[in-house]
This record gives structure tokens, sequence and C-alpha cells, in this order.
């Protein structure tokens, strides 16, 4: 989990974006299992041959006019992700009445070599990876070896967590993210070049000691573990390895030649490359262990013909269309949930949303679903009634930017086809009016959270909303204006704050606006963003204890040596409490000297991936435990001798952490990395200057101050000289 603590005020690093990102290991630098756009600490308002079982009947194609017009907004479109937003190659196919009518890519397979990009190279697809998953089930359904509204345990009893509600959990509620579950256990599961999988293994292990963070059913709320649980009830179910049954029973049904799982053997080359931020160096293979909730490999095409059984034209022999339709049911309705708009978050079965912006404006049913892992992304949207769908997948970008890109294409299609007469202009704003405000708003001021971070608002007598990020500080504060009906809009018109009661009794922050994207189109973001916090007094005793740790920094030690987290640089992080929040930290209340529960209960994507906080001593040693990472206090973090020494890991395999103190300041460091280990070293600023598993070296001069850890397996001892 922790991996969010990071920007938001507690600073803690790990809690992941698969948007696997938005752990999950949730850092400002990472995205986990799912849109970027939905991941945010200030108010952004962004917040993803059985050619013979397939029906072949087509209707007739655009003129060829069309099509290359709809060819050429597709290249600039990808064009600009590559120029504009970060991407280092797109890849991008529509599909029409079962066939592929536009195709291409952008960028370069390669920063470092030649080598041509082409439409068969793969790319990590993320959190779309679910959507096989929820065949996978739905094909057991079929069978009638599972039931969807049959508790979870009837089919993997040795699944146990400290907290009696798990039993209420249903196959169901995997799939539409109503678990409860706390979200994401991706501790050492997001490797470089490493198809370890005790991660997934471990999962059931690490849930005994777990509770939930809503009653199962209560709501909606993205969850990469329910779908992790789904993939082990596929394998004991079936008596198949996921991936076998993939290969089986998905793949080979639909010739998807280019869709993989880190367990596949297969030509790690066809894989586009990926990079660091502003780097050039290539990176190892990115494997992400827990491959139902977000570690498989694909092309455009590929997941454009997958598409194909979610269609009305489907004659598919991988999904009965009357299993496919049920996916499209709005579950995110079954509990709480915000005012049912069209957006980009309405969870069906596995897919984010079934009521998708902008084609509900055409009347248009569209499904959606992307996927981001910390360097490839993707999006996946299917106009199920039209026979028609986009993928556009990504190294580096954001999966957000592909599906609007993916919009884009599809309303130029329907239109080329005929479906829809016009193009509905984007959304403009006007300036807002003042109008008085009732006094009674003035109750909804005080301090909100969510898992991205924690707010302040403050409401003036004359209707002047202020929103200030507290966690971090250096955003500067949002002004809305009050135009009436309980809305206070943003300044340029563009998206308006307005204020509810729950039937839980909660009171959220809702934000509906609108964002342009230059070069790509408009998206929006319907719905609750952040709760308010209710008083939480805690005594001298306890407020002392969390005091004493306010402002520390605790170091992440049991990530796996070859973790990705190492380089991305976030493995460790602050502890800070706010003046403006007595007896919370972060999205957790104080509950007593040692222990933070997390309180947060936002349906949607804002109250994600949560943990509780619990500090503990062993043998003397103060550690921070959140859901499946273990953090180390600064007290005990020594300085870097500053003469040659060993580091050994000792039995408990936790990774070594030194101070970079004067004496070794600008010095030249050579290691004797032995096997299955690594070493990484970090500035004041977090960054990570080396990380020896990527880089290959055993060398590095040190800044003047900042971190550097040894990690390994059990027994590990690294040697370190100072060399001229």
């Amino acid at each position: 989990m922790v991996r969010k603590l990071v920007k938001t005020g507690l600073s803690v690093v790990l809690a992941l974006t698969i948007t696997l990102m938005p752990n999950t290991y949730v850092s400002a630098k990472a995205t986990d299992l799912m849109p970027k756009s939905q991941s945010s600490t200030t108010l952004t308002f962004l917040s993803q041959p059985v050619k013979a079982a397939l029906s072949q009947d087509t209707a007739d194609p655009a003129p060829s006019d069309d099509i290359t017009s709809i060819k050429k907004l597709a290249e600039d479109k990808a064009a600009t992700l590559t120029t504009l937003y970060g991407a280092t190659s797109v890849q991008y196919a529509l599909l029409e009445d079962g066939k592929i009518t536009v195709s291409g890519h952008s960028g370069v397979y390669s920063k470092n070599s030649n080598t041509p990009l082409t439409d068969t190279n793969m790319y990590g697809i993320g959190s779309i990876s679910k959507m096989f998953t929820t065949v996978a089930v739905m094909q057991l359904v079929e069978d009638g070896k599972v039931n969807l509204d049959t508790p979870v345990t009837d089919y993997i009893p040795e699944f146990t967590m400290a907290d009696s509600r798990y039993k209420d959990i249903t196959v169901r509620m995997l799939l539409n993210h109503s678990s409860g579950l706390m979200g994401s256990s991706l501790g050492s599961a997001v490797l470089f070049n490493d198809k370890d999988n005790t991660a997934y293994k471990n999962l059931l292990n690490s849930l005994k000691t777990s509770r939930l963070k809503a009653d199962p059913g209560e709501f909606s709320v993205y969850c990469n573990d329910g779908f992790t649980l789904a993939e082990i009830l596929v394998e004991k179910v079936s008596g198949e390895s996921f991936t076998n049954y993939m290969k089986e029973n998905i793949s080979d049904s639909l010739d998807l030649y280019n869709t993989k799982t880190p367990q596949d053997t297969f030509d790690q080359d066809r894989l586009a490359k990926t990079y660091l931020q502003g780097s050039n160096m290539t990176l190892p293979t990115e494997t992400l262990n827990m491959i139902g909730a977000g570690g498989m490999y694909s092309s455009a095409g590929n997941l454009c013909q997958f598409a194909r059984i979610f269609m009305n034209d489907s004659n598919s022999s991988v999904l009965d269309n009357s299993s496919a339709k049920s996916m499209e049911n709005k579950e995110y309705l079954n509990g709480l949930w915000s005012e049912d708009k069209s957006s980009i978050i309405n969870y069906g079965l596995g897919w984010d949303s079934v009521t998708t912006y902008p084609f509900e404006k055409y009347g248009i049913k569209a499904l959606s679903k992307g996927g981001d892992t910390l360097f490839y992304h993707g999006n996946l949207t299917v106009l199920p009634e039209k026979n028609m769908a986009v993928a556009v997948l990504s190294s580096g970008g954001s999966s957000m930017y592909n599906q609007v890109m993916a919009q884009e294409i599809l309303l130029a299609a329907l239109k080329a086809k005929g479906d829809i007469d016009e193009i509905i202009p984007d959304v403009t704003y006007t300036k807002p009016v003042k109008s008085e405000m009732p006094e009674n708003l003035r109750q909804y001021a005080g301090i909100y959270g969510s898992y991205g971070g924690t707010y302040k608002v403050t409401i003036s007598n004359d209707g002047i909303l202020t929103f200030n990020t507290l966690t971090t500080p250096a955003v500067p504060a949002q002004k809305f204006i009050y135009t009436g009906d309980g809305k206070f809009y943003y300044s340029d018109g563009s998206a308006y704050i307005s204020f509810e009661k729950g039937k839980n009794d909660i009171t959220y922050l809702n934000v509906s606006g609108y964002v342009a994207l230059p070069g790509l189109g408009q998206t929006v973001t319907d719905g609750y963003q952040a709760q308010k916090f209710t008083d939480n007094p805690i005594s001298q005793e306890v407020k002392s204890a969390w005091e004493k740790r306010n402002g520390k920094y605790y170091f992440l030690v049991n990530e796996k040596y070859d973790s990705e987290y190492y380089a991305i640089g976030s493995m460790y992080s602050k502890i800070s409490l706010l003046n403006d929040l007595e007896g919370y930290c972060l999205y957790a209340k104080i509950t007593d000297s040692n222990t933070a529960r997390a309180v947060l209960q936002i349906p949607g994507v804002f109250g994600r991936d949560l943990s509780d906080f619990v500090f503990y001593q062993d043998n003397g040693t103060e550690y921070l435990k959140a859901e499946s990472s273990i953090l180390l206090s600064e007290d005990e973090i020594k300085t870097l001798p500053a003469s040659a020494f060993k580091a050994d890991i000792t039995g408990n395999g936790y990774a070594k952490w030194y101070k970079i103190g004067t004496k070794s300041a600008n010095k030249k460091l050579k290691v004797t990395l032995p096997k299955n280990a690594s070493f990484s070293v970090y500035d004041t600023n977090n960054s990570c200057i080396i990380d020896s598993y990527i880089t290959k070296k055993d060398t590095v001069t040190l800044p003047e101050k900042g971190y550097i850890v040894f990690a390994g397996d059990v027994n590990t001892s690294f040697t370190i000289n100072y060399i001229k």
C-alpha cells in the first residue's frame, strides 16, 4: 500500500496504478492500474481464426475518402501523444464490423536502435487484463461451475480475513469493485524482467491479517486485489494455471497471437521499449506478476479482435452474447454512488465505464477499460451496438490520454458511416456569475480527505470557496464562486464543486467538470472526490507518541531487489502531521499511540488503495507496517561508513539503508555485487541516481546528501570500497 503517503503529507511512499497503479504502490511518479486522471493530490477535474467463431457479416465500410480522413486523424492524435504527452511510442487500431479498418503507430520502438515500430509489437496492457479475467470467470459461470452471487469462500476455502465480513464477499463483488477489500497488494509484484509470482502466491496469506474498509457490496471503489482473487478463483475452479487457461480458452480461440502473460515463453524483443522520464536508457522488461489484475501483454489489433465478443454481431464460441451483455449492467448503482451521469468511471463487470462520455450524448452505448502500469498505458473502448472498437496502447503517457484519442477516432468513424450527423463541439465555458449564497452552505467548510491527499475547504460569507491542498502546500489555493443550486464554479467555469451527504451520513465533496487536452480532445469527470473528516480528539499521551514521529522518514525494507520502485524513487517517505487536522494521519484516524485506521468510504476511485498504519517494535527497532509494506524508522538508519565495509542481508531479508554523510559525500564507491542483488542511490529530492539492476554498473559517485540501499536475497553480502 504505502506508496501513497508520499506527496500527500504522510509522505510514506508505496501504496499503487496499474490506474493497477492509479498497491498498490502509489507515489506521485507511479501510476497504478488505473487512469492517471483519477489519481490526484490537487483538484484537477480529471481526477483508461476462430474466424468461424465470430460472425463475419459486415456493414458497408466508410467511403475511401472518409477512411483516409480517419487515418489522418489517428496519425495526428498519435503524433500528439508522442510529442506533447510523454509517450515514447503509440500503437492503435480501429475495428469496424469485424475488420481492422485503421491501424498504425507513432514514435519509436527504441530510443537506441533503428528497429521499426510495427502493428505487431506488444505492450503491457495494465488493467485491461481485468477484462480477460472477467471473461474467464463468465465462462465458468456459463459452464455452471461458478455463480456470480455465491460467496468467494465456496470456491477458495483458504480465503480468510481478520474481519468476519469477508464471508459475505461474492464473486460479483470481485468484478464490480465492491468487495470492500482495502485495495492493492503489489509489494514485490512489479518487477524488472522477473516472473517471480511469490507475491501472487502470498496474497491469501497476506489477507489473513487484513480487514475490510467497507461492508461487501456497500459501494464500488477501484480494487486490484479483487481481480487477483478472481485469478485465483479461475485457477481453483478450472484446475489450470491462469496463463494456460487464458491461452486455451481465450487467446487461441480468437487467434490472439500477440497476447501473452509473464509466465508465457515468447520473444521479449517484441515488447515496445520503456524508459524512465527524461532518460534514454532502455529499461528491462516490465513484469507485473498479479496477472489477472494487470499483468498481461497484447497489441492494439489483438485487443480489438478480443473486443468482438462484446459486440452485437458476435457469434463467439468464447462467450455467449447474454454473458457479454450482463457485463454491461450498471453495477456501480448497486451501492452508494453520486448522481448517475455519463463519465469515465461507472463500473460494470470488469469495465471502468458502461455509460461512457461522450457517447451517451449521442445515445450510443460505449464500454471502456483503461490500464496503467508504471511504464505502459492503454485503453480499449467498445461500441457494442455499432460493432466498433478502438484500442490505443503506449509506452509512456497515460491511459486517460489514450482514451481521449480512442473516443476521437470512434466519433470520426461514426460520422463517416452516417451513424451520427455531426460531432458535437467540445463544451465551452463562461466565467461564473456570483449569486447570493444561503448561510447553511457554510456548514460544508472543513477538512476533507481522499487517498490522494488532505484538503482544507473554507467558505466565505460572500460565497467564495477556497480549496487548499494541505499535504502539498506548494500547490496554489483554488478559488470557486457560488452561482446557485448548491454549486461553486471554478473561475473559468470549467468545473464546479458541490456537496452531498450520503445515506451513510458521510459528507462528500463532489467535482463535476471538463478538461480540454490540446491536440487530443476533451474529457470529463463527475463524482465524489473527497469526504469530510469528523473530529477525532486524542489524549495527550497518544498525541505525544505521534508527534515524536512527525517529520521523520521511514524507509521501505521488504521490496525485492529487482522491483521497479527502486528506480522511480519511491522507497521512503516522511511522516507529516497536519496542524489543521488533529487525530489523523493522512486518511487514517489515529486510534492509539501506534495505530491509525483508514476511514475513507469514497466510491469510484478516490477511496482506493487504503491501509491502516501500524507502528511496532522488533528487538528495539521501530517499523511501520502498511498492508504488505514494512518501513524502517530513520532513527535506525546508520551513516554510511567512510572506509571499506560489508553490508549483509540477514534472516528477515530486509534491505539495508545508509545515510550519506559528509565523510562520504562526492566520493566514488565500488560495490562487489553478488547474484540476486542490487544497490540504489538517492539524492535529497528522492531521485534515484543509480539503480544497479538497470544500469549493470558497480560504481557510483555519491551525492552530498542522500541515501544508499542494498537489497538482495537472504544471506547476500555486499563488499563496498572507496576508489579514486
